[in-house]
């Protein structure tokens, strides 16, 4: 189950870590369309959450409190789902579609990523190929 676990783990991460690297090595043309879809603070928003996927990402697969790492990438994705895929102001058919599929994978990855939480922080410490037990217990 270990093993099984630190799979899925890497693989849940790899959109976080990947991401990451992108809000912090391009912070000013994601922060451009930040800024075209109202989000307040754009530069500072995109340089956050780009630590937000950082961090979070990180934590869950190192196994460094990875109940508190599945938490804010929760945090990370609600929020944007609503703020960057908000398919209902489209027009444009094309435009409402892709911002809706968007939107779901954001809403599916936060109740993934809300799952994870809830299950290291009831595991607790019996999960192993982590650095660290949970934070919280559930």
């Amino acid at each position: 189950m270990d093993v099984l676990v630190l799979i899925g783990r890497i693989l849940f991460v790899a959109l976080f870590l990947s991401s990451a690297v992108g809000h912090l090595t391009q912070t000013e043309a994601m922060a451009q369309y930040a800024q075209f879809k109202g989000v307040p603070a754009p530069k500072a928003a995109v340089f956050a959450s780009g630590l937000l996927l950082a961090v979070g990402g990180l934590s869950v697969l190192l196994g460094i409190w990875a109940d508190l790492g599945a938490l804010l990438l929760f945090v990370f994705l609600l929020p944007t789902a609503f703020l960057m895929h908000a398919f209902w102001k489209e027009t444009d058919p094309q435009a409402k579609q892709t911002e809706m599929i968007s939107f779901n994978k954001d809403l599916a990855l936060a109740g993934a990523a809300l799952m994870l939480f809830a299950f290291f922080a009831y595991v607790g410490g019996d999960l192993g190929l982590t650095v660290t037990g949970p934070l919280f217990s559930l």
